[in-house]
């Protein structure tokens, strides 16, 4: 057999290797793509016609669409997903702090009726100054 080629197919562990590879290269190009879509979404400093004009490209042309972004706008990419990791992690802290903490203060209600009745208790004031103190916590 004179001519005769050896393909990748010829060697199962190769083929398996060469299938896996475009496997794993289509899934990061899919991965690539939807955040170049979100990325042209959550740009604020893009006009409706741009995002527009930017979501038709990637669309239409795929893989070119994808590559002209990444190399025209790709500098913003990571800085828009810093900002906006960083305005999530701000809202949970802020939604944590006022769900387990009470609110903007930091002390409940609660914790702030037990050291006022701790100070009563000890005498450091008196029964009239304790309910002043407790209607202005409670109201």
């Amino acid at each position: 057999m004179v001519g005769y080629v050896n393909l990748a197919y010829d060697y199962p562990v190769l083929g398996a290797f060469w299938t896996a590879m475009w496997v794993f290269l289509w899934v990061m190009w899919v991965i690539l793509l939807f955040r170049i879509i979100a990325d042209i979404f959550r740009d604020d400093t893009m006009s409706g016609w741009a995002k527009t004009g930017w979501l038709l490209l990637v669309l239409v042309l795929p893989f070119l669409g994808v590559f002209i972004y990444v190399c025209a706008r790709g500098h913003g990419m990571g800085r828009r997903e810093r900002q906006q990791a960083q305005e999530q992690r701000d809202e949970f802290e802020r939604y944590i702090r006022e769900t387990a903490g009470g609110g903007a203060t930091g002390v409940s209600e609660v914790d702030q009726l037990a050291k006022l009745s701790d100070i009563r208790a000890r005498g450091d004031i008196s029964d009239e100054e304790f309910s002043r103190a407790k209607e202005k916590i409670l109201h």
